[in-house]
């Protein structure tokens, strides 16, 4: 008698990493951040960090029970995202404008697109932008009133922001960008907290090298050739200030490499990584603005369909067009 097989949808080979698992990795990896960023600005970042998780899971929650759609709040996705929206925050920046944008990126960005998976761009970024269009001020205050920022003294260097001094040319105390002892969001300006919750990403294998190493190396080498023709003072030291400054390592660990909006395929993460490092070098050494990770990750996350069409591997006996008209 010959014998009956039922054979299920692909995927076929699966193992036990769940979203639950790997969101649950990435909201402790940014535990670093979040830390240092209440240690350096006090207890309104630790409030706005809060709120602005609790408004991404409740946003959530809310639409799906009126819509009628599967409850998701439990696979830690909308935490991840609360989170990434809060340390994107200045740090005294009014409670409600992290709350309208937890509400934006979750409602508008994700669940309107279908949910997690479907959304074409990285939902806190899109949060962000939309913020730093609808209250500018607000979102480029980066003035700081509690914790250490706030507690010791600011002299001329350390007023301003690291990126507003290196757009002058002048390099900044790469021990303040390591550290984050300098005026910026809640979560960007501790290179060293990143670091720390990048290599844990790395060392579990939620992350992999391809899109953070293409974007910072292409940065690096854009950035290094300028302030060489520039004559800039110390160009080196300039260069990895810049790659320590602002949102860059921020972007380039945790947001870049989001798996909705990011290309699949190894050589398309590599043509991702060197264009999301073209377009900061051009957003901040060549236009008048002084940070760019946030524009250019969700310019290339547009582009990310066009990146997996022309990267992705024919399937076994599928010949290419231009291959099968030569035979």
């Amino acid at each position: 008698m010959d014998t009956v097989y039922n054979v299920s949808p692909s995927p076929h080979v699966r193992d036990n990493v769940t979203t639950q698992k790997i969101m649950g990795a990435v909201a402790l990896a940014l535990l670093p951040a979040s830390a240092a960023g209440v240690i350096l600005y006090g207890v309104h970042a630790l409030l706005v960090l809060i709120v602005s998780i609790a408004s991404a899971v409740l946003s959530e929650y809310v639409f799906e029970k009126i819509t009628n759609r599967p409850v998701t709040i439990y696979d830690l996705s909308a935490v991840v995202t609360g989170l990434l929206i809060g340390l994107n925050m200045p740090p005294e920046v009014p409670v409600f404008i992290p709350v309208l944008g937890s509400i934006f990126g979750i409602i508008v960005v994700k669940q309107l697109f279908g949910g997690i998976g479907q959304n074409f761009m990285n939902p806190a970024l899109g949060a962000r932008c939309f913020l730093i269009i609808s209250f500018s001020s607000q979102m480029t205050d980066f003035a700081a009133k509690g914790g250490i920022m706030g507690a010791s003294a600011v002299d001329a260097v350390s007023s301003a922001t690291p990126l507003a001094t290196l757009k002058t040319g002048a390099a900044f105390p790469l021990g303040d960008l390591f550290l984050g002892t300098t005026l910026g969001t809640i979560g960007e300006t501790s290179a060293f907290a990143l670091l720390i919750g990048a290599v844990f990403l790395l060392w579990i294998k939620v992350i992999d090298l391809r899109i953070p190493l293409s974007y910072i190396g292409t940065f690096f080498v854009l950035v290094l050739v300028t302030a060489l023709i520039r004559g800039y003072e110390a160009p080196l030291y300039y260069t990895v200030c810049e790659i320590f400054a602002g949102g860059l390592m921020l972007g380039a660990w945790f947001m870049a490499t989001d798996y909705a909006s990011s290309p699949m395929t190894a050589n398309g993460q590599l043509i991702y990584g060197v264009c999301l490092g073209v377009l900061t070098f051009l957003f901040r050494m060549v236009s008048k603005s002084n940070e760019g990770v946030s524009y250019a990750i969700i310019f290339m996350n547009c582009l990310t369909p066009m990146i997996e069409q022309f990267t992705r591997p024919l399937a076994f006996g599928i010949k290419r067009e231009k291959e099968a008209k030569h035979e």
